[in-house]
């Protein structure tokens, strides 16, 4: 059994180090990043935009003057909680796209040849210690633990992290995208232009319009408070996905593999089998 552990053991070190060089996880990690980054950029995009349709409506004060007497509505007032959260949603969704460009980096990094030369010298040179039951070093442990987790965590995270998408988040993504972007479409066209009402109507022509402009308004900016209410289930959403995504899968699947890393290096088996071959 012993035997057959260590030929195991030196095949599958011989693996990482021909996966090493030729970097099968590499293309297909470096294509998830470039579908998450644009997804990233599809979602800021769309909160720019309905952030900007929100402020404007905010800003619009509609200037009216029914019998002699000045009135300013603000009616655009009651958007501003949406329009933070979409402010909040919209940097999240930059910080997102930044998470992305840092992982193709590190994605990059970790396919450079000298990682991968030094990953060889210090494996083969594990494999032969632990092959003549020698026990490695702690330093050459740690430093193999070190270039095999520079080498392919990112990459194992990435397609990892992508399983768990297309399996749980991708579908509600596309929902909660469509939604808000309905939303910001939809807002934009109950956002028109408010004006005064003409100086040369006579003072019941005044009185008509004041009243039916009131209620023009009212509609308008409670059908915009409508729209963008509707979204913010979505963006929630959205934002739960992105951080789940960018932040805690990652983070998790790279504490896990950090740990295996770290248990099958270490391997409690070297030193009890070490100690009955002395």
């Amino acid at each position: 059994m012993q035997t057959v552990r260590k030929v195991l053991v030196v095949l599958f070190l011989a693996f990482i180090v021909v996966c090493s060089w030729l970097a099968p996880m590499d293309s297909p990690a470096m294509k998830q990043v470039d579908s998450g980054l644009q997804r990233a950029l599809v979602s800021f995009a769309t909160a720019r935009a309905l952030n900007a349709v929100i402020s404007v409506a905010q800003g619009t004060e509609a200037s009216i003057q029914p019998l002699g007497f000045g009135v300013t509505l603000t009616p655009g007032q009651v958007l501003d909680p949406v329009n933070d959260l979409v402010e909040q949603f919209s940097n999240l969704m930059l910080a997102a796209t930044v998470v992305f460009g840092v992982q193709k980096v590190l994605i990059a990094i970790g396919s450079y040849w000298p990682l991968s030369l030094a990953l060889t010298v210090v494996a083969l040179g594990w494999a032969g210690l632990y092959f003549r039951q020698i026990r490695p070093p702690p330093l050459l442990s740690r430093l193999l633990v070190v270039f095999l987790m520079l080498r392919f965590a990112i990459p194992v995270v990435t397609l990892g992290t992508d399983v768990v998408w297309k399996k749980y988040l991708a579908a509600d993504y596309a929902v909660s995208q469509s939604s808000i972007s309905s939303a910001s479409g939809h807002a934009d066209k109950l956002n028109p232009p408010i004006s005064d009402s003409a100086e040369s109507q006579g003072l019941l022509e005044k009185m008509k319009g004041w009243f039916s402009k009131n209620a023009d308004v009212k509609v308008h900016f409670q059908n915009l408070k409508d729209a963008t209410e509707q979204a913010t289930e979505h963006i929630i959403k959205l934002i739960v996905i992105f951080l789940l995504q960018t932040l805690v899968i990652p983070l998790l699947l790279l504490w896990l593999l950090y740990g295996v890393v770290r248990r099958a290096i270490e391997l409690p088996g070297i030193t009890s089998a070490v100690s009955a071959h002395r």
